[in-house]
């Protein structure tokens, strides 16, 4: 029901933005976009005329590629294979990017005929111009109570104004330019490269303009692993590692804030304490950290924060404690959490295996069993005790984990007190067709 119910409609928050940064003279500082059940040339240009300059047609497009909207992306039985880790399912489905690109001429055709009939030259012409809406009776006082003046008030006189924003505010050059200079062998003779620098939290995605210049010089996957090595000393920004591609290792000495690792794509990221702090117990990166990563590895001696691995479709990655929501709607890749992990662990999770070392056996108290089982570790196949093993001794080799050291030493405690957190989608291919889901 939230769907359909929850939130305002986009024409109040629309028009009242551009009045305020009108009446202010600030609305050339800013560009605004709308979105929210643009189906039509018609919804366009009336977004256009409240004051939007960009438009969102998200739900459209997606039915233009099959969706059929039965509302269960969530469940992994997406019937027209849109939303599903099923290859069954993924057979149906049958978008193109040229349907998309179909839907948006056809928009754009809907917006030329409601535009000409205004007698406008193109849709610039339309924005803010307020004048050219009009309430519509339906002719009874039941229907007709509602009053849209204020969405309808006219601050620009009528005549439209040039909303180019007159001032850019330069974005300060990143880090990763630094790098790119400092690099320039390792890009131009593929020789390996080790470079260190300081680094602070206002620092944003370091190594993604790093990784766009490996992929154009030598691919996705190409490289070697660790072949440009980046160690960082201090607290990185948001976004660390964000589409870090395979050849670059990023090692961060301190901390990381959200988002380290979103969109990895192969590299290896690695976050361990300094001197002063003591890891295991403490927070190390940030939230949403591993969303949407496609492959890679991170190895962080110390605590994540919440949502942990949201959306991870193939990375693999170690950490020593995470808060709520972790691997929430995860659909492949390994997780190893070697410490507390916060409530609703695996909610919506339909691939991949997790690994949570729980000595205190709080585990089902928090888990969502919805998605997931937990089993002993010792009941699932040895192939996979094995991989939760190397992931340990990685950890331990990259970060000088104490934690991991202590589970290594002590590794037939460590069985018994390690549960494989297994999606219910995927169980009968690790237990066969006849399997005990725990909780």
């Amino acid at each position: 029901t939230s769907i359909k119910y929850a939130g305002l409609p986009w024409e109040l928050g629309l028009s009242e933005a551009h009045q305020i940064l009108t009446l202010n003279d600030l609305r050339d500082k800013v560009t605004l976009r709308t979105d929210g059940g643009l189906r039509t040339g018609q919804d366009i240009v009336m977004a256009a005329m409240l004051g939007a300059e960009e438009y969102g047609i998200g739900t459209a497009s997606l039915v233009a590629m099959g969706c059929i909207m039965v509302r269960q992306c969530h469940s992994n039985i997406c019937p027209v294979g849109v939303c599903t880790q099923n290859e069954t399912l993924r057979e149906k489905f049958t978008g193109t990017a040229e349907k998309v690109v179909n839907l948006m001429s056809f928009l754009a055709e809907d917006v030329r005929r409601v535009l000409a009939s205004l007698g406008l030259e193109s849709l610039d012409q339309a924005i803010g111009r307020t004048d050219l809406l009009a309430q519509v009776s339906r002719g009874s006082a039941h229907l007709d109570d509602l009053d849209l003046n204020s969405i309808l008030v006219n601050v620009n006189s009528g005549t439209p104004i040039n909303y180019t924003p007159r001032h850019r505010a330069e974005v300060p050059d990143s880090l990763d330019a630094q790098i790119l200079r400092d690099a320039e062998v390792f890009f131009e003779r593929g020789e390996k490269i080790q470079l260190q620098y300081n680094v602070k939290n206002t620092q944003r995605a370091i190594g993604a303009r790093a990784s766009s210049e490996i992929v154009r010089q030598y691919g996705e996957s190409n490289l070697a692993k660790d072949r440009l090595s980046i160690r960082l000393e201090g607290s990185a920004g948001q976004s660390l590692g964000a589409f870090a591609v395979q050849g670059l290792q990023l090692e961060v000495v301190g901390d990381a804030n959200d988002y380290a690792g979103k969109g990895l794509s192969g590299a290896t990221i690695i976050v361990r304490p300094d001197r002063n702090l003591e890891g295991d117990d403490n927070t190390i990166i940030g939230n949403t950290c591993l969303y949407g990563a496609t492959s890679g590895y991170i190895y962080a001696a110390g605590h994540a924060g919440v949502r942990f691995a949201v959306r991870n479709s193939g990375a693999t990655s170690v950490v020593e404690g995470c808060g709520a929501n972790g691997c929430e709607y995860m659909t492949g890749g390994k997780i190893a959490v070697i410490g507390p992990v916060g409530d609703n662990f695996g909610a919506g999770m339909t691939g991949g295996i997790a690994f949570v070392w729980d000595p205190s056996g709080v585990f089902e108290s928090v888990a969502n069993p919805d998605s997931i089982g937990w089993h002993p570790i010792h009941e699932i196949p040895e192939e996979h005790i094995a991989v939760f093993k190397e992931m340990i001794e990685q950890h331990c080799k990259y970060t000088g984990s104490i934690r991991g050291l202590n589970l290594l030493e002590n590794w037939e405690r460590t069985i018994s007190e390690t549960l494989a957190i297994i999606p219910k989608e995927v169980a009968s291919l690790i237990f066969g067709n006849e399997y005990r889901l725990a909780g």
